[in-house]
């Protein structure tokens, strides 16, 4: 189960390391031909805002599981060991809840929007909707393997990250 742990770990890094030098990418060669050659490209403001939206979600259990979401922690340390356990559990069951829902909605989302058309490009606003259920199913999948690390507190933060160990 750990290497598979590991496995999604290094995936959902990739796939967030991808779409984000695409960004840098587009943007660089945007601002270059604008202020170096006088014209730009019609679309790569928008699929850069795209691409961004689906690196945040995407990002976002991974935000998770190194500790990097922002998150008050004042009385979980107040509370008696038990009680501090029993908070957490119950975060853990928000989140779950939270992201669950809103990837059925991101999904209803990218229904409606399917029929649509971006102003720019011309493809189906479905497409940068589908951000919302990936990220979402992402983070449930981030939080199943973390939920138990999560809870203990047993996790460690590194200079480049927290390890899956």
């Amino acid at each position: 189960m750990r290497a598979l742990e590991c496995w999604i770990v290094a995936l959902n890094r990739a796939l967030v390391a991808i779409v984000l030098a695409i960004v840098f990418a587009i943007v660089f060669i945007n601002v270059v031909g604008r202020y170096g050659f006088n014209t730009s490209f019609a679309w790569a403001e928008e699929v850069a805002r795209h691409l961004m939206i689906l690196g945040a979600f995407a990002g976002a259990g991974l935000a998770l599981r190194e500790g990097r979401l922002v998150a008050i922690d004042a009385l979980p340390i107040m509370l008696p060991r038990r009680y501090e356990l029993a908070l957490r559990w119950a975060i853990v069951a928000v989140m779950f809840v939270f992201m669950a829902v809103m990837g059925w909605l991101g999904i209803r989302f990218v229904e409606f929007g399917w029929n649509k058309e971006t102003m720019s490009t011309g493809i189906s606003r479905g497409i940068p909707y589908l951000a919302i259920p990936i990220g979402c199913a992402l983070f449930l999948v981030q939080l199943a393997f973390f939920a138990k690390r999560f809870v203990a507190q047993d996790f460690e933060i590194q200079a480049g990250g927290a390890s899956v160990e």
